[in-house]
């Protein structure tokens, strides 16, 4: 599998910085898209966007590199070379939202109606973000036969992607992906009810997302470990719990119908 897209000589062009940065602007376009029905100034959401993203980056570096300290104290350098994998979107996700509680109770931005216009682009950023992974041969699931991945009816790159360390894996990669991508859809379809209140979208992601990192985590080779345990599904677990106090919470909740606050 090559991970390099561009080679220029003096510059190496990686199909997983090339993800993650086709992930960020798709994810920005929709977030505008949004912002412009809410009361939110478009120079406020820029701000938002962009801090967002620099913190969410070095968080979810931080986050990993923690994780894996022991080669990464031997190997200073690389903790800089993030083009090299190893962003952890759990660390980027916990980073950003404590920058946002922070910002928004500093701009007075109700931070239940930022987070419901951020969850949709965030979820199919997410779903396309994996897709880095796959190339540099990332977030990939248990040892399993060719015949395996052949009867999932997989176009041939993919097969051949997932030989790794000279084994067949499990492509967990593309099930997270999947499933982000419905979590995206669902998540349109919800946004596009009239009765929807404020919070409900980002209970919904909590919901979704953690279920679904949950059960992948079952069967992911290459997972963040604490002791014995797997840090995604510890952290799945707290996000399913939010999910669930944040959808019986936001019952209570602003209506917004057509975009205009009702009560």
């Amino acid at each position: 599998m090559d991970s390099v897209l561009f080679d220029l000589g003096f510059i190496q062009i990686r199909w997983y910085s090339f993800f993650i940065l086709v992930a960020i602007i798709i994810g920005y376009i929709l977030v505008s898209k949004e912002t412009k029905k809410k009361d939110l100034p478009e120079e406020e959401l820029n701000n938002i966007v962009f801090y967002t993203i620099i913190i969410g980056i070095l968080g979810a570096r931080c986050y990993y590199v923690l994780f894996n300290l022991d080669y990464y104290l031997n190997n200073i350098i690389e903790i800089f070379m993030i083009w090299h994998g190893g962003l952890a979107i759990h660390g980027g996700l916990i980073s950003a939202l404590i920058f946002l509680l922070i910002y928004t109770k500093k701009h007075n931005i109700n931070i239940l109606l930022l987070l419901d216009i951020i969850v949709v682009g965030l979820i199919i950023a997410q779903a396309i973000g994996r897709w880095g992974n796959f190339f540099n041969q990332e977030a990939y699931g248990r040892i399993v036969s060719k015949a395996f991945l052949e009867n999932l009816h997989l176009p041939k790159f993919i097969i051949n992607g997932m030989y790794i360390n000279n084994n067949y894996r499990e492509p967990t990669f593309l099930y997270e992906s999947v499933l982000s991508l419905l979590g995206f859809i669902v998540l349109l379809v919800t946004r596009k009810i009239k009765t929807i209140k404020t919070g409900m979208l980002t209970s919904i992601y909590l919901l979704w997302y953690g279920l679904s990192r949950l059960v992948i985590e079952t069967i992911r080779s290459d997972s963040l470990m604490l002791g014995s345990i797997k840090m995604a599904q510890l952290v799945s677990i707290i996000s399913i719990i939010l999910g669930i106090l944040l959808l019986i919470k936001s019952r209570k909740n602003k209506l917004y119908i057509n975009d205009e606050l009702v009560y």
